[in-house]
């Protein structure tokens, strides 16, 4: 991939990315890490062409299948719920579950700061673009799999992270037992068009942590999988 291409030009250039930055810095994404991974990864390339003027935009924009790629504030503090450590610094992480890959926004911003990163789409063609897009922007620490998100992925249990982009009604159970001592999740929970919350739920000595991080808004998350070709 041209490094023209992946430093985008106009709407997409540097200068509108900092831009964005600086919201994100003054609605509360406080790790400079988080802040400049945002700045580098092309969002412009996660989205329709139609769409690049719009990508540093501070919104949610449609990437087809019935699914979008989140705003980037969104990304930024589900992130940096994940990884913040007890002394406000950044903690990197063994072993993370992505369910809902999506475009693979969210997993190119989060893929530097985990070791091994597992990532589950239920959409079939969504995950074989997606995959090629990560690939060209060697984004090369992740295992992929098309499948129903709900059941996560015992055989790579447990993890030490695991971030939701698509909002359940409850709490996946499964998912709960597939994290770590001391893992997180992080997953906005919620009905379709109703209140959702963004959730940060902690396995400790004690048991289960939780913390409400806002209101948020979701695409639904849906079970089963979706089979086909591009």
């Amino acid at each position: 991939m041209s490094a023209s291409r992946l430093q985008g030009i106009g709407m997409t250039s540097a200068r509108t990315r900092d831009r964005l930055v600086q919201r994100l810095q003054q609605n509360g994404i406080t790790q400079p890490e988080i802040l400049e991974r945002i700045r580098n990864v092309p969002r412009h390339l996660f989205v329709d062409e139609a769409l690049s003027s719009r990508a540093y935009e501070d919104n949610a924009l449609p990437i087809g299948q019935g699914q979008t790629i989140s705003q980037p504030y969104v990304v930024a503090l589900m992130t940096q719920a994940l990884l913040e450590d007890e002394s406000g610094g950044l903690r990197t992480l063994p072993k993370a579950l992505e369910i809902g890959t999506g475009c693979g926004y969210q997993t190119a911003v989060l893929s530097p700061f985990v070791r091994q990163l597992f990532s589950i789409e239920r959409l079939a063609p969504l995950l074989s673009d997606t995959r090629d897009r990560l690939r060209a922007l060697r984004v090369g620490n992740v295992r992929f799999r098309n499948d129903d998100g709900f059941g996560g992925w015992p055989g790579q249990a447990p993890f030490d992270g695991i971030i939701v982009t698509a909002a359940p009604d409850q709490v996946p159970e499964k998912l709960l037992e597939q994290l770590a001592p001391g893992g997180r999740l992080v997953v906005p929970v919620g009905p379709d068009g109703g209140e959702q919350r963004l959730l940060r739920i902690t396995r400790t000595d004690d048991g289960l942590r939780r913390e409400d991080l806002g209101g948020v808004v979701f695409v639904p998350m849906v079970e089963g999988r979706e089979k086909g070709s591009r």
